[in-house]
Protein backbone atom coordinates (compact mmCIF):
# COMPACT_ATOMS: atom_id res chain seq x y z
CA UNK A 1 0.00 0.00 0.00
CA UNK A 2 1.52 3.22 -1.16
CA UNK A 3 2.26 6.38 2.00
CA UNK A 4 -0.23 9.49 1.41
CA UNK A 5 0.94 12.35 2.05
CA UNK A 6 -1.60 14.37 3.87
CA UNK A 7 -1.75 18.27 2.58
CA UNK A 8 -1.09 20.54 5.03
CA UNK A 9 -3.80 23.01 6.26
CA UNK A 10 -5.06 26.06 5.16
CA UNK A 11 -6.18 28.96 7.23
CA UNK A 12 -9.19 29.03 5.42
CA UNK A 13 -10.35 25.13 6.67
CA UNK A 14 -8.56 26.07 9.95
CA UNK A 15 -11.01 28.89 10.04
CA UNK A 16 -13.65 27.32 8.98
CA UNK A 17 -13.07 24.55 11.85
CA UNK A 18 -12.43 26.78 14.64
CA UNK A 19 -15.85 28.30 13.57
CA UNK A 20 -17.75 24.94 13.91
CA UNK A 21 -16.24 24.19 17.03
CA UNK A 22 -16.91 27.58 18.64
CA UNK A 23 -20.41 27.02 17.58
CA UNK A 24 -20.15 23.26 18.85
CA UNK A 25 -18.76 24.42 22.49
CA UNK A 26 -21.62 27.09 22.91
CA UNK A 27 -24.01 24.99 22.49
CA UNK A 28 -22.57 22.44 25.06
CA UNK A 29 -21.97 25.52 27.72
CA UNK A 30 -25.87 26.09 27.25
CA UNK A 31 -26.40 22.66 28.06
CA UNK A 32 -24.28 22.38 30.78
CA UNK A 33 -25.87 25.87 32.37
CA UNK A 34 -29.46 24.07 31.70
CA UNK A 35 -28.31 20.93 34.15
CA UNK A 36 -26.25 23.36 36.55
CA UNK A 37 -29.04 25.41 37.13
CA UNK A 38 -31.48 22.43 38.30
CA UNK A 39 -28.21 22.07 40.82
CA UNK A 40 -28.38 18.93 43.45
CA UNK A 41 -26.14 15.87 43.38
CA UNK A 42 -26.03 15.86 39.27
CA UNK A 43 -25.19 19.60 38.96
CA UNK A 44 -22.03 18.95 41.30
CA UNK A 45 -20.86 16.01 39.48
CA UNK A 46 -21.24 18.02 36.28
CA UNK A 47 -19.69 21.10 37.61
CA UNK A 48 -17.04 18.47 38.82
CA UNK A 49 -16.40 16.71 35.76
CA UNK A 50 -16.31 19.87 33.89
CA UNK A 51 -13.06 21.15 35.76
CA UNK A 52 -11.34 17.48 35.60
CA UNK A 53 -12.21 17.46 31.49
CA UNK A 54 -10.52 20.98 30.86
CA UNK A 55 -7.44 20.09 32.94
CA UNK A 56 -6.98 16.71 31.15
CA UNK A 57 -7.57 18.37 27.71
CA UNK A 58 -5.12 20.95 28.74
CA UNK A 59 -2.58 18.95 30.12
CA UNK A 60 -3.13 16.79 27.09
CA UNK A 61 -2.59 18.87 24.53
CA UNK A 62 0.56 20.39 26.31
CA UNK A 63 1.64 17.08 25.99
CA UNK A 64 0.79 16.66 21.73
CA UNK A 65 2.46 20.26 22.12
CA UNK A 66 5.82 19.37 23.54
CA UNK A 67 6.46 16.37 21.83
CA UNK A 68 5.48 17.38 18.27
CA UNK A 69 2.42 15.81 17.73
CA UNK A 70 0.71 18.31 16.61
CA UNK A 71 3.22 19.02 13.74
CA UNK A 72 6.12 21.36 13.19
CA UNK A 73 4.11 24.17 11.08
CA UNK A 74 1.56 27.11 12.48
CA UNK A 75 -1.05 25.53 10.23
CA UNK A 76 -0.48 22.00 11.76
CA UNK A 77 -0.32 22.97 15.19
CA UNK A 78 -3.68 25.12 14.98
CA UNK A 79 -5.70 22.92 13.76
CA UNK A 80 -4.32 19.63 15.19
CA UNK A 81 -5.36 22.00 18.81
CA UNK A 82 -8.78 22.81 16.90
CA UNK A 83 -9.24 18.76 16.27
CA UNK A 84 -7.73 18.17 19.81
CA UNK A 85 -10.59 20.30 21.46
CA UNK A 86 -13.59 19.24 18.63
CA UNK A 87 -13.60 15.67 19.82
CA UNK A 88 -14.33 16.58 23.23
CA UNK A 89 -16.55 18.85 23.05
CA UNK A 90 -18.50 16.53 20.67
CA UNK A 91 -18.53 13.81 23.17
CA UNK A 92 -19.78 16.25 25.87
CA UNK A 93 -22.77 17.29 23.07
CA UNK A 94 -23.65 13.55 22.70
CA UNK A 95 -23.54 12.50 26.24
CA UNK A 96 -25.40 16.28 26.94
CA UNK A 97 -27.82 15.08 24.78
CA UNK A 98 -27.53 16.80 20.99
Amino acid sequence: MKSRKTASPNWFSIGMDAWALAAESNMVIAMRMGALAFGGPSAVKEAERMVTEKVAANMALGADLVTGKLGSSPEQIVSGSIAHYTRRVSANRRRLGW
